[in-house]
């Protein structure tokens, strides 16, 4: 609320709360005595525990840079234009593509020239934000875009499944109107989000795939079914494949990188 608007309704707040008080006083019978009072009131309840450090540090993020463009601003400007000939693509992602390890031992695309532009926590809202910098400057031939997991978590405040669709198309249509192929990826199955519990995701998790599905045959984008190959009985994220219902461990970036490849591979023969 801004402070102006604060300092009008206080007021009058202070006032309602003031009048119930009394109203509350002049109808309730006598109560017990002070001392009899403090022998009968339960326990003083303990602090609550001091916030997360991790949405702590986000939420002060949100605030200062909402996109946070200042995290790959400088890698961005260090990245050489491709090469003739490089098949760039750049992953837009919130944490399940910041946790997708690329390259080295363990990676997943050894060799390839993939950019990974994802970012723990982030909303679609964010990544169209930042779409431009970490996307359409890095001049790739395709994007991956997975996002929607946060949106419905809430991360930046309640979203409709609609402001999501709205997001990811703009942000398909952004890289459509500069030359970069699109793949858009199903949002991950999951049953319930451990940061914000009770929301029963699953169902919307299969309403914003319904769309992307069909806003991508209508685009004429390459879509990659995720939820399909990687949900259980319950459209959640099976132990085998997470270790929190949400975020992929190895076993689960093995199903989803065969699926991406040949999503990739088809947008580039577009």
């Amino acid at each position: 609320m801004p402070r102006s608007m604060l300092h009008s309704v206080l007021p009058g707040f202070i006032a309602v709360a003031v009048f119930s008080a009394v109203l509350t006083a002049q109808s309730s019978p006598p109560g017990p005595s002070t001392a009899q009072a403090a022998a009968q009131a339960p326990a003083a309840a303990a602090p609550a525990p001091a916030k997360d450090d991790y949405w702590r540090k986000h939420d002060e993020q949100v605030l200062t840079d909402f996109a946070w463009l200042a995290r790959f601003r400088d890698d961005d400007s260090k990245l050489a234009p491709p090469a003739p000939g490089e098949s760039r693509v750049v992953f837009m992602g919130d944490s399940i593509t910041e946790g997708w390890h690329f390259t080295g031992p363990d990676g997943s695309f050894p060799g390839k020239p993939y950019i990974n532009r994802g970012i723990s926590g982030q909303t679609s809202p964010q990544m169209l934000v930042r779409f431009r910098q970490d996307v359409i400057d890095l001049k790739p031939k395709v994007v991956v875009i997975l996002a929607g997991t946060n949106d419905i978590a809430g991360n930046t405040g309640p979203m409709t499944l609609e402001a999501s669709e709205n997001n990811l198309a703009s942000m398909a249509d952004l890289a459509t109107a500069n030359g970069i192929k699109v793949v858009l990826c199903s949002v991950l199955p999951a049953a319930d989000f451990w940061w914000h519990k009770g929301l029963e995701p699953a169902e919307k998790i299969v309403a914003l795939n319904t769309w992307i599905k069909s806003y991508a045959a209508e685009k004429r984008y390459i879509y990659v079914d995720f939820l399909s190959a990687m949900k259980d009985e319950h459209d959640g994220l099976p132990p085998s494949l997470s270790q929190d219902g949400v975020h992929p461990k190895p076993a689960g970036y093995a199903v989803m990188t065969p699926l991406v490849e040949a999503g990739i591979v088809k947008a580039l023969a577009q």
